[in-house]
């Protein structure tokens, strides 16, 4: 056995060589398997959707809100992978009845560094690690050249309808926002996700609305019904997974980011 601490600064105890694990956080998951641990991953959430066809492979234990413990105790993990937004307080203290229980704590890129950092000494991957934060740097890096260029526009994202919600301050999708020029008009809220009326957004000033395909799946027919109400607002959808997920998704992020906003220009 090994202690470790997690990125809440909570000191663990896990197996030397953790072969079992259960993963509650879909980006997490998707990290686990480009750092090659796929084979060691037995439990996951139904919400864990990459790499396609996972959840065909592995026991799907329940969502991220609600689990399955008796599932969950039956594969019998050496460790279980949590996170503490995507994950309630009450689950962890009940899970850890089962298994020694590392959550993750991500706001920023360096959090999200950390994290892979932390997995590559957890899993004895440390190579497989460094590689994935190298090229989430180099990519950064390369963003930064051209983000520098672009214009800041008052923006809200929106996650949820009925009633709508948004993107706050404190958020990872906060963060990601702020690093592409856009300005997040709902960022000062007492909530991290607020509830909030239309025209809130026009009182606010957000010139550009953005509709995340997650977790609410907002598609081009919600965009053109939200249109009709606000006229004046520029209004598209966006890849969720790109502005919410971390870990390995940010390989893939800044490229989608540029051209999110050279389609800006062109619109």
């Amino acid at each position: 056995m090994r202690k470790i601490l997690d990125q809440l600064n909570r000191e663990i105890e896990i197996p030397a060589n953790p072969d079992r694990i259960v993963s509650l956080v879909p980006s997490q998951t998707e990290l686990l398997v480009d750092m090659g641990l796929k084979n060691a991953i037995d439990g996951i959430t139904k919400f864990c959707v990459h790499p396609e066809g996972l959840r065909k492979e592995k026991n799907v234990v329940g969502g991220t809100k609600q689990v399955h413990y008796d599932k969950i105790r039956l594969l019998n993990p050496d460790i279980i992978l949590c996170n503490k937004e995507e994950n309630t307080e009450e689950m962890v203290l009940e899970l850890e009845k089962i298994a020694p229980v590392h959550v993750s704590d991500v706001k920023d890129l360096k959090d999200s560094l950390q994290l892979i950092n932390q997995y590559g000494k957890i899993f004895q991957v440390e190579d497989r690690a460094l590689s994935i934060r190298k090229e989430i740097e180099l990519q950064w890096e390369q963003f930064q050249t051209f983000i520098e260029k672009q214009p800041q526009r008052c923006v809200a994202y929106l996650i949820w309808k009925n009633p709508w919600m948004a993107a706050g301050g404190d958020t990872f999708i906060d963060y990601l926002l702020e690093m592409n020029h856009f300005e997040n008009v709902f960022r000062k809220e007492k909530s991290r996700y607020p509830e909030i009326d239309l025209s809130s957004l026009r009182a606010k000033n957000a010139h550009l609305v953005l509709l995340s395909t997650e977790p609410f799946p907002f598609k081009d027919k919600h965009k053109e019904e939200l249109q009709v109400k606000l006229p004046e607002q520029e209004i598209i959808v966006v890849d969720g997974e790109f502005f919410s997920w971390y870990g390995s998704r940010l390989v893939k992020a800044f490229n989608y980011f540029r051209e999110l906003h050279l389609s800006l220009h062109n619109s």
